[in-house]
C-alpha cells in the first residue's frame, strides 16, 4: 500500500499521480556531501486547512466555497465537501489523553502476535518489538542443528522453515553476528509499516481471511470508533468495528492512491484516526483522472468515508517531520515523563493512522 515511484506511464499521467508528486518529499540537489540534505520547498497555499476553517466557523460562521457544516447533533463541528458526499472531517476530534493512549497501544500492543504486520513475511511473528528497540536489542537468525533442535533453546520466533529468530543484547548479538544474520530491533521498528487488528486482511489475495487467528479490537477502541462513526451512519444503525489497519509512516513514506473496497457494505464508514506528525491527505474522485483535493491531517483529527466517498481514490503523499511543520508540541508536553521518552522519540518523526472498518 505504500507509495512507490515505480509506476507505469499511464499512472504517471493521471491527475492523482501528478498531485501526489507535487506534495511528495524531495530534496534539493547539493554538490557537498557534508551538508545535510534540505527538503525542497512545496507550495501549500492550496491545501485545505480544517483547523483554520473550524476556528473561523466558530468565530463568524463563515466557510470557504465547497465546504459545508454537517449538522448531526455531534459535540463538535463536523465538515463535509459539496462534491464528495459521504466524506466527513472532524478536526481535533480526539483529546490529548486519547491520542497518547492510542500511540502507546499502536507501538506496544497492536503489533503483537497473533496480529500480523508487514514483518511476518520475512521474520514470522515478532513479539515485544517496541520493548526490544527501547532496550537496544538485536534480532538474530539462528539455524537449527541437524537433529532439528536449536543450538540453544532460546529462539522466540519461527518463520516456519529451518531458521529461528531471537532478540539478544547487543554484545551477545555481535559475537553471534559472525555466523548469523542480525538486524537491530530499532531498524525493525522503523521499518514497521502496518499491523492488523480484528479480522486479518490478506494483502496478497486482497480479502479478509476470517480463519486467521487474531486479537479482537480493544473494547475502548470499539467504543471510540462507534462514537466517531455516528455522523456517517444510516439512521437507526450502529457501527460494528470488525477490523482495523494501523499504518506507520516515517519521513519520506507515502501511501499511494487507492480504494478501500473489500468490505461488504460501503454505506458503513471507514473511521480513520490520525496521530503524530502532520500529513497531507489527498481525496480524489472515482477515477484517477479526477484532480484530488489536498488537506492537512493533524494529530487528533478523524476522517469518515462512507457511501459515495468510499468510491473515491485517496492517499497520503507527505508527512512533515521537521520541527516547524510537524505540529506535535502538545504531544511533546504530554509525553514529558522519562517513561514516555521512547514514545516521544518515535512520534517526533512519525505518523500513525488507525482506520477501523465494518467488514460485513
Amino acid at each position: 500500500m505504500y507509495g512507490s515511484d515505480r509506476a507505469g506511464d499511464d499512472a504517471e499521467r493521471t491527475a492523482f499521480r501528478k498531485t501526489e508528486k507535487t506534495y511528495k518529499l524531495y530534496y534539493e540537489n547539493s554538490k557537498s556531501t557534508k551538508k545535510k540534505k534540505q527538503p525542497k520547498q512545496v507550495d501549500l497555499s492550496e491545501v485545505l486547512d480544517f483547523k483554520s476553517i473550524s476556528e473561523s466557523f466558530n468565530q463568524n460562521g463563515e466557510l470557504p466555497p465547497g465546504v459545508v457544516h454537517v449538522i448531526c447533533g455531534f459535540d463538535r463541528p463536523i465538515f463535509g465537501l459539496e462534491n464528495r458526499p459521504g466524506f466527513y472531517f472532524i478536526p481535533g476530534a480526539l483529546t490529548l489523553d486519547e491520542q497518547c493512549t492510542w500511540i502507546r497501544e499502536s507501538l506496544t500492543n497492536f503489533p503483537q502476535p497473533p496480529n500480523r504486520t508487514n514483518h511476518n513475511v520475512i521474520y514470522g511473528p515478532i513479539s515485544n518489538l517496541f520493548v526490544a528497540a527501547k532496550e537496544g536489542k538485536v534480532f538474530v537468525e539462528e539455524e537449527r542443528s541437524d537433529n532439528g533442535l536449536d543450538s540453544e533453546p532460546s529462539a522466540s520466533v519461527s518463520n516456519g522453515d529451518s531458521h529461528r529468530w531471537k532478540f539478544y543484547e547487543e554484545d551477545i548479538a555481535r559475537s553471534r553476528g559472525k555466523t548469523c544474520k542480525t538486524v537491530p530491533a530499532s531498524v525493525l521498528l522503523r521499518k514497521l509499516r502496518w499491523s492488523t487488528l480484528g479480522l486479518q486482511f490478506d494483502w496478497s489475495n486482497r480479502n479478509y481471511a476470517v480463519s486467521l487467528p487474531h486479537n479482537k479490537i480493544p473494547n475502548a477502541l470499539c467504543r471510540l470508533a462507534k462514537r466517531m462513526a455516528e455522523p456517517a451512519m444510516p439512521i437507526g444503525e450502529e457501527f460494528r468495528p470488525e477490523a482495523a489497519i494501523v499504518n506507520y509512516f516515517g519521513s519520506g513514506d507515502t501511501l499511494g492512491g487507492h480504494l478501500d473496497d473489500m468490505e461488504a457494505d460501503w454505506s458503513k464508514p471507514i473511521v480513520s484516526m490520525s496521530f503524530g506528525c502532520k500529513a497531507i491527505f489527498l481525496l480524489g474522485g472515482k477515477s484517477r483522472q479526477d484532480e484530488p483535493l489536498a488537506m492537512f491531517l493533524r494529530s487528533g483529527d478523524v476522517v469518515l468515508m462512507a457511501g459515495e466517498a468510499r468510491e473515491c481514490f485517496h492517499g497520503v503523499p507527505r508527512i512533515f517531520t521537521d520541527e516547524e511543520n510537524a505540529e506535535i508540541t502538545p504531544l511533546e508536553l504530554r509525553f514529558s515523563d522519562e517513561d514516555d521518552r521512547c514514545f516521544l522519540d518515535y512520534i517526533r518523526t512519525s505518523r500513525i493512522n488507525i482506520n477501523i472498518r465494518q467488514v460485513f
